[in-house]
């Protein structure tokens, strides 16, 4: 049987500037372990600690763009767009634009706080 989901959870954020963080499907929400969803909005000028994730995370952008520094280079995602980051690589977002960004993210398995290893400040 299809279980509904009557609301996401909302969840703090680590970053520099308040971020919304709404989960759908996750340890917070659900209690779900395997992945977690999440409807995600940052205000222009956000930028959030590296990290170096236990988790693939797959990012659709729904408005404005987000920025993805790796190894190696960096990125600018928009409307219309994804990208998949692998567990095990170093990655930072930002929003720097005017238009901060609305994105959803996807996390095989789920987000937790222990398992995104974030750099030290």
């Amino acid at each position: 049987m299809p279980v509904k989901i009557e609301k996401p959870r909302r969840i703090e954020a680590a970053a520099t500037k308040p971020k919304i963080i709404d989960e759908f499907i996750g340890n917070v929400n659900t209690k779900t372990s395997g992945h977690s969803i999440a409807h995600m909005r940052s205000p222009s000028g956000w930028l959030e600690p590296g990290q170096t994730p236990e988790f693939d995370e797959y990012t659709i952008v729904l408005r404005g763009a987000l920025h993805i520094e790796y190894a190696g280079g960096e990125m600018d995602i928009r409307p219309g767009e994804a990208v998949h980051t692998k567990k095990g690589e170093w990655v930072r977002y930002s929003t720097p634009g005017a238009d901060g960004a609305e994105y959803i993210a996807i996390c095989i398995p789920a987000f937790t706080p222990g398992t995104v290893h974030r750099d030290e400040d």
